[in-house]
C-alpha cells in the first residue's frame, strides 16, 4: 500500500486532517488526533476507491514557506 504524508491540523473545533499526493479534495475531522486520522485514511481509501489510481500524483508535493 501506498504511503501518504498526512497535515493533522488543531482547531478550536477539533481536528482536521488531510493527505499530500493525491489529486482532488481529501479531509477528514474529528474530536480528538485520532479520530481526524482515522476519518482521513478512510477518506483515502473511499477516494481512490471511486476515482481510481489517477488521482495518485507521480510526484511528490514540493512544500515552499
Amino acid at each position: 500500500m501506498r504511503q501518504f504524508k498526512i497535515i493533522v491540523e488543531k482547531h478550536p473545533d477539533g481536528y482536521v486532517a488531510y493527505p499530500l499526493g493525491l489529486k482532488g479534495v481529501v479531509v477528514g475531522q474529528g474530536d480528538t488526533y485520532e479520530a481526524a486520522l482515522a476519518d482521513v485514511k478512510s477518506a483515502i481509501g473511499f477516494h481512490i476507491e471511486t476515482f481510481g489510481p489517477e488521482v495518485l500524483e507521480l510526484e511528490p508535493p514540493i512544500l515552499s514557506g
